[in-house]
């Protein structure tokens, strides 16, 4: 194993390896927020529920 560092820059490779995990995770991102159904910023607020409710206090 040591010797392929030997032909690779390790710091080369780590940083090659971040810009294209973050280039991928950012992609990834774009795409869902992209569709209708994993689009969390534009969250359309939820239907108030209307509902008819009497309370009646029994007076003892």
């Amino acid at each position: 194993m040591h010797k392929i560092w030997l032909l690779f820059d390790p710091r080369r490779v780590m940083v090659a390896l971040a810009v294209f995990l973050f280039t991928l995770a950012a992609l990834i991102h774009f795409i869902l927020l992209s569709t209708d159904r994993y689009n969390y910023l534009d969250v359309k607020p939820l239907a108030a529920v209307s509902s008819d409710v009497t309370v009646s206090k029994l007076i003892t």
